[in-house]
């Protein structure tokens, strides 16, 4: 019984031994190998249809097909919303006004500072606009942005509800009086440059 000679090889088992475990000789399931063959199929039929005949899109062509079909959407929205703008007034909406207060602490107050009384941007408090005052002006400040200036254009990134939540959010900060705010350049005091001797 304990005679290393004699055999007790399973005849399933097949001869290569990895750490000790031996594999079976199984047959796999006739379902996965039914699957296989239709995998083998369809990648035939699939390489003929799209690569050989060239009768479907590949990956790069219906990304750009869809790309051009939400760009038009995204610009008819863009511009009937454009189209609206001066018969736009600044939103009372509670809900409105804390989703601009939003926007603004995430995309504006890095140039207007957080009480938007100006850093590299103007300031948005006093009465002095470089671009125009009226909501409708300031609408087109952030969709357009000012480039010259170094803003950046906010239509491709903001949707028409928080371009119009931030100007609404922006609106409410007129006449808010916050410490140390920018002048604008043409206002501030002009310092002479001559040097005396």
């Amino acid at each position: 019984m304990n005679d290393p000679k004699e055999s007790k090889k399973d005849p399933l088992l097949l001869d290569h031994d990895a750490d000790g475990i031996q594999e079976l000789d199984n047959n796999l399931p006739r379902w996965w190998v039914w699957l296989f063959y239709l995998c083998i199929l369809f990648s035939g039929v699939y390489l003929t249809y799209y690569h050989v005949l060239g009768k479907g899109d590949l990956q790069i062509a219906a990304y750009q097909r869809e790309m051009t079909a939400g760009d038009a959407v995204k610009n008819a929205a863009q511009a009937q919303f454009e189209a609206t703008l001066s018969s736009l007034a600044p939103s009372k909406n509670e809900a409105l006004l804390a989703r601009g207060g939003q926007v603004y602490m995430t995309y504006c107050s890095p140039c207007h500072r957080p009480d938007a009384g100006g850093l590299v941007g103007p300031n948005l408090c006093d009465d002095y606009w470089i671009h125009g005052s009226t909501y409708a002006d300031n609408l087109k400040v952030i969709i357009n942005g000012v480039p010259e200036k170094g803003m950046l254009t906010w239509k491709g990134v903001l949707t028409p509800y928080d371009i119009q939540a931030v100007a609404s959010y922006i609106y409410t900060l007129r006449g808010t009086t916050p410490p140390n705010p920018k002048m604008r350049e043409d206002l501030a005091p002009k310092v002479p440059t001559e040097v005396y001797e």
